[in-house]
């Protein structure tokens, strides 16, 4: 076990995000030594349908490996971890790229996490009610992968469906080409590919969803030798790769995690003595992990399978060794504060003042909003103006594809002010969703004190501020920003054998940065906001009956 004299231990932990691939060098203490980042290509050859490229991600991943790795004794290096987005790679039976679009261009060859092509298909497997789906809140989402097999079989049978000898989740894809092992990892197999932890594969599943050529060779399609997150894969670091990668070869490689659980793993075992918290000396179960970025997660563990309508799982040791964990998830979130914004008339105008002053533009508007609240709290500036956030369906808890955005409250103004009060009022209502999810998560068993947050929107106060102050929980930020490159980095030294355990590893390398209170004096304005909230969405639904009616 590395200790305060020894020689320092490196990790090297691999994220890959919707929009670009990082890495980074992280000691055994979880310090964050070194960062990289590049950027990757996504495609939309048609609305809905998002498209990348296992080439180009693996040659991303090897850019950036290089980078954080610079300078270092390469004999220090003890591991690798890699996580990604839960997106869906396809190869022919020489590991060669199929087209996973009419084009036929195989090139693009991986369906993203957040393709919506396959509506019709989700729709007919939960007409199923087969009872896997218990384990993902009673309805299968779309951004799983069943669905997206399903389309593929029906609508690319030829130039993909018939040639596939591969189907893997792109954790699993990274982790098979760094060690030429096609293991799968317990966590995106059970998160999102119907599989049990205890009873394996189901068949009857399969075959009623219409894709019962996958049971026939035994699974090895899509996975038949299963292992959990931060077990080390095969004899490690393949030579090839390792030249890919800028690594030694032989070191350590882990099974992997989806982007979000690793996030989880490197925020919820953090020490958190000395900081006045509800959690200190309460179990782990306490704490809810959200990873927000494009997306947010939202991840709760307990030690019994408790099962929340609309929220994903409970699936066993997914994220964390021993416990049974929930999902709650908002499928679009810094992609929505993005859009909000961006299509705003008076957002040329924010970027211009923005860019003068060298400020984000995020950073400007909550300074902005700071000049015009006067003497108010700054959240009272929405007080008539509500949104709606479900401009992509709602995952968590109402597990409702159909669902559309709503703002109410617009005027004809259209300035700077107006634009900030909007961005408000958008951050606010991710944050009454987080609320609603915990709300169902609760009612069903759960008991959470504390939020534990990370991801890129982690690192805007006033995101953080309203998730306290609209939830009523301290907010725990880590002392690493890059949280899910920690819980990368823990995997890569798990698998390298210097912790006994994921937990010890948690324990030991993820630390707490900053913590943010809930100002309780504004509760009364929040819990109004939060009736209105939950008004937008029950007139959306009367509207969507009226117009259905006769």
């Amino acid at each position: 076990m590395p200790g305060g004299d020894e020689p320092r231990s490196y990790y090297v932990g691999v994220d890959v995000g919707t929009g670009s691939v990082r890495a980074a060098l992280v000691d055994q203490r979880g310090a964050l030594l070194a960062f990289a980042d590049q950027p990757i290509n996504q495609w939309e050859p048609q609305f809905n349908h998002h498209e990348q490229s296992s080439e180009d991600i693996w040659a991303a991943c090897c850019i950036v490996s290089k980078k954080v790795v610079q300078g270092v004794n390469l004999h220090q290096i003890r591991g690798l971890g890699f996580d990604a987005t839960c997106s869906l790679v396809v190869l022919d039976k020489q590991f060669h790229p199929l087209p996973v679009n009419h084009e036929g261009d195989s090139h693009r060859n991986i369906i993203m996490w957040l393709d919506h092509r396959a509506v019709s298909q989700v729709h007919r497997i939960n007409e199923t009610k087969h009872s896997v789906l218990q384990y993902v809140g009673g309805v299968m989402s779309v951004e799983m992968q069943a669905p997206k097999l399903l389309w593929l079989k029906e609508n690319l049978r030829e130039t993909c469906w018939d040639k596939a000898g591969h189907f893997f989740d792109l954790p699993d894809f990274l982790s098979w080409k760094a060690t030429g092992v096609t293991a799968r990892s317990l966590c995106s197999l059970v998160c999102k590919w119907t599989y049990s932890a205890e009873k394996g594969w189901d068949d009857s599943f399969w075959k009623m969803a219409g894709l019962e050529d996958l049971v026939t060779d035994n699974y090895n399609k899509i996975g038949n030798q299963v292992l959990p997150p931060g077990a080390s894969l095969g004899s490690g670091l393949t030579p090839e790769a390792a030249k890919d990668l800028g690594l030694p070869p032989g070191i350590a490689v882990a099974a992997s995690l989806i982007d979000a659980h690793a996030g989880g793993l490197g925020v919820i075992g953090a020490d958190v003595k000395g900081h006045g918290l509800a959690c200190e000396g309460q179990p782990v179960t306490s704490r809810l992990a959200v990873i927000c970025g494009t997306s947010s997660c939202h991840m709760g563990i307990s030690k019994n399978p408790i099962f929340v309508p609309g929220v994903w799982g409970p699936y066993f040791s997914a994220m964390v060794p021993g416990f049974w964990l929930n999902e709650g998830g908002q499928s679009v979130t810094g992609k929505l504060i993005d859009h909000m914004v961006q299509g705003h008339a008076a957002f040329p105008e924010l970027q211009a003042k923005a860019t003068a002053r060298r400020q984000s533009v995020y950073a400007y508007l909550n300074s902005h909003l700071d000049l015009i609240k006067k003497a108010q709290p700054v959240g009272f500036l929405s007080v008539d103006l509500h949104v709606w956030p479900d401009f992509h369906g709602n995952r968590s808890p109402l597990a409702d594809l159909t669902l559309k955005g709503m703002v109410t409250g617009l005027k004809l103004s259209q300035d700077l002010d107006d634009l900030a009060i909007l961005y408000l009022a958008t951050v606010q209502a991710i944050a009454f969703g987080t609320r609603l999810i915990i709300e169902a998560m609760e009612s069903a068993g759960h008991s959470i004190s504390t939020l534990f947050l990370c991801g890129g929107l982690s690192k805007n106060p006033l995101f953080v501020q309203m998730h306290a102050d609209i939830t009523g929980m301290p907010v725990v930020l880590s002392q690493e920003v890059e949280s899910v490159l920690v819980g990368a980095a823990i995997l890569g030294a798990c698998a390298s054998g210097d912790f006994a355990s994921v937990q010890e590893a948690m324990a030991k390398m993820s630390k707490v940065g900053k913590v943010v209170f809930p100002r309780h004096e504004d509760k009364r304005y929040y819990d109004k906001k939060y009736q209105v909230f939950l008004k937008l969405v029950e007139h959306q639904k009367e509207y969507a009956a009226i117009m259905k009616g006769d």
